[in-house]
């Protein structure tokens, strides 16, 4: 098979990568944008230039140290967004710690779980926050965790000491700061698996500053943008592509609260006169469906991105349209590979903005694989999407097994990812290979019939799934959330759905079964727990016989 007929890209290498740690990119941005805003955060009344940023990092870099920190060690961070986050994420990685993201919405099993097996010495949280009362969390779990020396709580005595550092650490900070490599590791980030215990994927300066750099560059950002940052700061969408996308650019961060809310992000897009904009698909979906959408001045949005899970087609034409982000990028990747992999251009036609998710990123190999082979399969034809280069995780934190699982010889990442290449070298992502649908031996893929769902003029998003059935094996099932207030009944609105499928795709793509719903179980990354909506369907729907059911 010709090279070009094969399922492979190779990203563009003109622009080097970034050889630098992130302390050393950070000192750099305040040299060109010192007086320039570098963090906003409107929830916090809080405004501070790269100059004042920088000092704090510093500071609190000292403080660390003079608790008798050193490279290597692992620090817990455990809070939504607040400018505080950001101040830890570089600090940690000025003086060589590693931080380990932990989720906000954890309780004390998966807390004792992340402390314990990254062995953090060290846990800083937020006292609360909504229903989380995250010091009695971490009191009922001190116990549980040996390695755990000391927790300290955001605007507490102890957190303002950290804050105000040690000048007679000053010197031993820049000599770790001079000592450290690219190459080194500076954060855990755990992966929400929908069986068993996340697992730690430990990531580098080299990995995390240069997707953060590259997310940016293909957006064209420059000193003059301002980013609404909505995402959470606790995942790669936050403190990478958004935080090290910034800083790596001069450009400033704009938090508009600590959880997202749709009216407090158009609200500091339009007070501060943000250019970019970060969403998974949701939170686009939530701001474009506001009462109020129209009263807030959305004209001076450009571009962001979009990513965290597929989006929906006229989603995207949505914010295209109505948003001003005329230039918005897509983005695919996963926490594993830092995470970006592919991406669209502001430059490219709107189909392929609006139903792909780019091509390879900047020094990022990327093909499709048989998954049963491993072999690259032409173009055109589904299979895993594998992804190689300088953005691929060190490993998963004391799991080579694992690691070696995930990571082939070759340095290959199998991400689970159902995709196809196009000719021209663009990928969709059609689904995960757990997700597919086989439905009397026909391979369905959920994305395809959710795209399809989405043109309805009732309804507002849709997710599909695979449910037992004793002669198909499987059946398809819609959870549909409607567009507002729908003046008619369910069984009505049943028959319509399911006429508007009828000759427009095929019978076996047609949903079994339609389920209206206000909400989708979601993890707080925006991504759809299709593993929850499946056991709940199976109880809703009477199918336990049917799931114990085994088919050839």
């Amino acid at each position: 098979m010709d090279n070009m007929d094969q399922a492979i890209e190779f990203g563009p290498t003109d622009r080097p990568l970034l050889n630098q740690t992130i302390g050393e990119n950070l000192a750099a941005t305040v040299d060109a944008h010192g007086p320039r805003d570098a963090i906003v955060s409107l929830h916090q009344d809080i405004r501070w230039s790269y100059q004042n940023f920088y000092q704090k990092v510093r500071s609190l870099g000292t403080g660390l140290l003079a608790l008798g920190l050193k490279p290597g060690d692992r620090v817990g961070l455990w809070s939504p967004n607040y400018a505080e986050w950001v101040l830890l994420q570089y600090a940690t990685a000025e003086v060589g710690v590693i931080l380990v993201n932990i989720n906000p919405a954890y309780r004390t099993h998966e807390l004792a779980f992340v402390l314990n097996q990254s062995g953090c010495r060290m846990l800083i949280a937020a006292p609360a926050f909504a229903s989380s009362d995250y010091q009695a969390m971490a009191a009922a779990v001190r116990g549980e965790v040996p390695s755990l020396e000391r927790v300290i709580f955001f605007w507490s005595d102890s957190w303002e000491q950290l804050l105000e550092g040690d000048q007679a650490r000053e010197a031993d900070l820049l000599a770790i700061a001079s000592s450290l490599s690219p190459d080194d590791a500076i954060n855990i980030q755990y992966t929400s698996g929908t069986t068993g215990f996340p697992k730690g994927a430990t990531l580098t300066h080299r990995n995390i500053l240069n997707n953060g750099y590259f997310v940016g560059e293909l957006q064209q950002l420059t000193e003059l943008d301002r980013m609404c940052i909505p995402v959470p700061f606790y995942h790669c969408f936050g403190m990478v592509m958004a935080n090290l996308g910034c800083t790596t650019h001069g450009a400033a961060m704009v938090i508009p609260s600590a959880g997202f809310d749709p009216a407090r992000t158009l609200a500091a897009v339009s007070q501060e006169s943000c250019t970019s904009l970060y969403g998974v698909p949701t939170m686009f979906i939530a701001a474009l469906a506001l009462d109020t959408f129209s009263e807030f001045d959305l004209t001076s949005l450009r571009t962001g991105v979009m990513a965290g899970s597929p989006c929906p087609v006229e989603v995207m034409k949505a914010c295209i349209d109505r948003m001003h982000l005329r230039e918005i990028t897509i983005c695919y990747g996963m926490t594993e590979t830092s995470p970006v992999s592919t991406q669209t251009l502001p430059g490219d036609s709107l189909q392929h903005r609006t139903e792909t998710v780019g091509r390879a990123h900047p020094h990022v190999d990327i093909r499709i694989a048989d998954p049963e082979t491993g072999r690259t399969v032409p173009r055109g034809t589904t299979g895993e999407f594998c992804t190689r280069g300088y953005s691929v995780m060190s490993g998963y934190w004391d799991e080579p097994v694992k690691t070696q699982e995930a990571i082939d010889q070759d340095g290959w990442m199998h991400t689970g990812d159902l995709a196809v290449m196009t000719d021209d070298g663009y990928v969709n992502i059609v689904g995960r290979i757990k997700d597919m649908i086989i439905r009397g031996g026909e391979n369905i893929y959920p994305r395809e019939i959710e795209e399809f769902l989405y043109t309805h003029p009732l309804i507002q998003d849709v997710q599909v799934i695979g449910v037992p059935d004793v002669k198909y094996g499987e059946q398809l099932m819609a959870w549909i959330k409607l567009k507002g207030e729908v003046n008619l009944s369910a069984r009505a609105i049943e028959d319509d759905i399911r006429t508007f499928c009828r000759g427009k795709i095929a019978h076996f793509k047609v949903p079994h079964y339609l389920h209206f719903v206000d909400d989708f179980p979601m993890t707080v990354t925006g991504k759809v727990r299709k593993v929850e909506m499946r056991s709940q369907a199976i109880e809703l729907l009477g199918l336990n016989e049917a799931s114990t059911t085994v088919h050839a």
